[in-house]
């Protein structure tokens, strides 16, 4: 009976017509994975003119052998492949019949000398896996998005209901990804990433980019922005942080311009990449920046202590205040000191809001104590002291940050998808994907400041209610209520009157210190200006000080 069935079923193959040689490969992959073996493509032949198959034989992928040479290597640099080529004779020959135009079969042997796989297996053999095309745009579409490989093939099983039914492996998924890297590389990133940015530009009229060549057309620098970034520096831009650090295939440095919004968040302004981290890429970054935002410059800038961005960031914006991040600082202090007495003694010169010929005064002590020769650390430290030391920065607005933590939080987004072999194009694509996911964010606080109100104490103070009615709640819990606690140690030690002007001297119980507040009246005897000694007011906001004379006052 087995004979008679197979006999049946070699009449019916023997005799089958297909319209097109991709007919005839369907076909016989289709009844491949019925009998649980996998179709390799194999012999092939043309007509004279070389422009058109005339015959095609497909086999069984276990035909054949391997090569002598790949088995038997001397010097074996990786790992010979497992034995899959075991001559089996299986094999389907189709022809093209030039009289009708169609395809028969002009041999066909059904003869395997191997085990073949069980119906449940026959899904994992290598011709009856493929990725479609919707799967492969979904699964860039995954990867622009941060994914991981690995969690993109969870999510398609969940998707699909069952591995098995997904069509393809994570191997292959994998190799899928690389060979879409590759194409890109070989396309040219750069000009990839043009046509990228020309697209945006093409869906939104506003967007900007620029970029910059060498003599030989290699990318030298970039900078890209859309509508929403210039209407947030326009908003927000009074404090602009820079970071620099390399995450891709070129090595090329990626620099965010990052700042604050009135919710206390991170807000981005825009993103540049440039070839080499020396004075004459920053300079052309920076000017370009400014350019695109019809010249402001920023009131503070906070970088991450780039010698040649600072030395850029003078030129562009030689009136704009510039520090180095205290985290980095801090970093570097743990790094190169051992002495834990010397640490808390160089954390005084970073905090310390005395007079600049005191801070003077305790460098030149430290010197001497510690006997600091040229060519250390501190030593390095001291000269660019101007760049880090809070006394030399009082009286600067930086809404009371030390450091680019705001840069740092980016990049910790970015970093969890950038890698050292990652495309331009992949890069620019996760960028955007994190800007999205930034804005997501600030729509959401605005929601929640539009429906809802911080929860302040019935016994609250005035000025605390009327505050949590002027600022977004983010500001209100993380500053305003902050000083208002702040503001709990400080005591009035004594008020001076003069004509225009009053002024307070204002105690803390928690420190041996002193400030002077002035508050100067306008005519109709309304508070016009208050200042303070420590200028924490111009960094931070005067939410303590107002505290302080409402209280004094009994308003």
């Amino acid at each position: 009976m087995a004979d008679l069935e197979n006999l049946m079923e070699y009449s019916e193959i023997i005799s089958k017509m297909f319209a097109d040689e991709d007919e005839g490969h369907q076909f016989y992959n289709a009844y491949a994975l019925g009998k649980g073996f996998s179709v390799r493509k194999s012999y092939v032949e043309w007509n004279r003119d070389h422009t058109e198959i005339t015959l095609r034989r497909y086999v069984c992928s276990h035909q054949g052998y391997h090569e002598e040479k790949y088995v038997k290597k001397e010097i074996k640099k990786r790992r010979p492949w497992d034995i899959t080529r075991v001559g089996c004779r299986t094999k389907l020959v189709i022809a093209l019949d030039r009289n009708s135009g169609q395809w028969y079969v002009k041999n066909f042997i059904d003869e395997h000398n191997h085990p073949l796989a069980p119906a449940d297996l026959g899904y994992l053999l290598r011709s009856h896996r493929s990725i479609s095309d919707a799967q492969k745009a979904e699964i860039v579409e995954l990867g622009v998005a941060g994914i991981r490989k690995h969690h993109i093939f969870e999510i398609m099983e969940m998707q699909y209901g069952r591995y098995d039914k997904i069509g393809y492996t994570s191997r292959d998924l994998y190799n899928f990804c690389h060979l879409y890297k590759q194409e890109i590389i070989a396309a040219g990133d750069a000009q990839t990433i043009i046509s990228h940015l020309m697209e945006r530009q093409n869906r939104d009229s506003d967007f900007f980019f620029k970029y910059m060549t060498n003599g030989e057309g290699h990318l030298e620098g970039l900078f890209w922005c859309d509508t929403q970034c210039l209407l947030d520096y326009e908003a927000f831009g009074d404090v602009v942080f820079d970071s620099t650090y390399k995450t891709n295939w070129y090595n090329l440095p990626l620099v965010p311009f990052v700042g604050v919004n009135h919710h206390y968040r991170t807000v981005i302004f825009g993103c540049g990449i440039i070839s080499h981290e020396n004075i004459e890429s920053y300079v052309w970054l920076l000017k370009i920046f400014t350019e695109t935002n019809v010249q402001k410059h920023p009131i503070s800038v906070i970088t991450d202590g780039d010698l040649a961005m600072q030395r850029a960031i003078s030129v562009v914006w030689p009136n704009s205040p510039h520090r180095f991040c205290g985290w980095h600082i801090e970093q570097n202090l743990v790094r190169n000191i051992h002495d834990d007495t010397v640490k808390a003694e160089f954390r005084i010169f970073m905090y310390d809001l005395c007079s600049i010929e005191e801070i003077e005064r305790k460098w030149q002590a430290f010197f001497e104590k510690y006997d600091i020769t040229e060519d250390s650390w501190l030593y390095q430290m001291y000269e660019v002291r101007a760049t880090w030391c809070a006394v030399y920065h009082a009286g600067n607005c930086y809404l009371g940050l030390r450091s680019n933590q705001r840069s740092e939080s980016m990049n910790s987004r970015l970093q969890m998808k950038l890698d050292g072999k990652i495309t331009l194009l992949e890069m620019v694509q996760h960028y955007e994907s994190c800007l999205t996911k930034v804005r997501r964010i600030e729509v959401d606080d605005d929601a929640n400041a539009l429906q809802s109100e911080p929860f302040t104490d019935p016994d609250a103070s005035i000025l605390e209610v009327n505050a949590k009615k002027r600022f977004t709640p983010n500001v209100f819990k993380t500053k305003v209520q902050f000083n208002m606690e702040a503001a709990k140690k400080c005591s009035l030690v004594e008020i001076l009157d003069g004509d225009d002007t009053t002024e307070y001297i204002v105690g803390r119980s928690d420190r041996d210190m002193m400030y002077y507040v002035k508050c100067e009246l306008t005519e109709e005897a309304n508070l016009k200006e208050i200042s303070c000694s420590c200028q924490l007011g111009i960094s931070v906001g005067s939410i303590l000080f107002v505290h302080l004379v409402s209280d004094s006052n009994g308003d």
